[in-house]
């Protein structure tokens, strides 16, 4: 009988065939390009194959390891759907729960909300992962998720809370200055963005202002960056009319252009939504902000 596949050897394998690389694989498996290699060999011993042709530009599968690569994707998820069974049947409150949300999300507001959360239930740790990513809820990058958009997986559940809305501000100082802009006149003014994202640069072009990324004089991809720099001064930027309203000083502008509100969903893996501590932080963001502006103190 042939002795079964270590499962770590071909976690290594797969790694390996996703990245390419030794060097790239290594950090994900925190591991070493040395242990790597060994660990590959006795795969490859184990198997009587050769599952990768080593080039100077990394790894490129030979054909037996093109044929052993579906069956172990197959593998994870099969662990994957494992993992997630078994923690969903924890039944303590005590723990941890990992939260994701956008850096704006994470830096203004959910502090207050956390802070409600930890008075009523402090055995709850939370981790919090600001990122404007959409972390893979499945690989447990996290275990619930504030986004902006309606999620497509069917293996999560989700809850429309709110639509919040935007505008245009600036603060007083920069209009004393140059004064308030109008849709004739947005060109001639210090306008403050994204630099990779282009999610700002897609948004005015949907309005029919076909701008480009030289548009912006700051351009920084942390949404913290540039609404603190907004709130210094510096140009006019887009944000969350409630963050606004805490800083009497911000004046909104260009009023006439409307801007789409952005819808946020609270979403969790369909089996975590019944690990209890789970349940209480999910219910617990969804009444908070399940009303038109999450409540605030200025």
């Amino acid at each position: 009988m042939t002795a079964p596949l270590d499962w770590s050897l071909l976690q290594t394998f797969l790694v390996l065939a996703e990245t390419g690389s030794l060097s790239r694989a290594a950090p994900l498996l925190a591991s070493t390009q040395p242990t790597l290699s060994r660990q590959l060999a006795l795969l490859e011993t184990q198997i009587g194959q050769s599952l990768f042709e080593r080039s100077p530009r990394g790894l490129r599968l030979t054909a037996a390891g093109a044929a052993l690569l579906p069956a172990t994707r197959h593998m994870r998820d099969g662990a994957q759907d494992l993992r997630l069974a078994l923690a969903g049947r924890e039944q303590s409150l005590a723990g941890t729960v990992r939260l994701t949300a956008s850096e704006i999300v994470s830096a203004y507001l959910l502090p207050e909300v956390l802070r409600a959360l930890h008075e009523a239930h402090p055995e709850i740790q939370i981790e919090v992962v600001a990122s404007n990513e959409v972390e893979d809820l499945r690989e447990r990058s996290a275990d619930i998720a504030v986004r902006m958009i309606r999620p497509a997986e069917p293996t999560l559940v989700a809850r429309k809370l709110a639509d919040w809305p935007l505008g245009f501000y600036a603060h007083r100082r920069y209009l004393d200055v140059h004064g308030l802009p109008t849709p004739t006149t947005m060109a001639e003014h210090r306008w403050l963005g994204y630099d990779r994202s282009d999610q700002l640069l897609r948004g005015f072009r949907a309005a029919g202002f076909p701008i480009e990324r030289e548009f912006f004089s700051l351009r920084c991809d942390s949404q913290v960056v540039v609404w603190e720099a907004v709130r210094a001064g510096l140009g006019i930027g887009v944000g969350m009319t409630q963050l606004a309203a805490r800083n009497a000083d911000l004046v909104q502008v260009l009023t006439e252009l409307a801007i789409p509100p952005l819808p946020v969903w609270l979403t969790a893996h369909r089996e975590l939504r019944d690990t209890p501590r789970l349940r209480v932080v999910f219910d617990h963001l969804a009444a908070a902000w399940a009303a038109p502006t999450p409540t605030m103190t200025a």
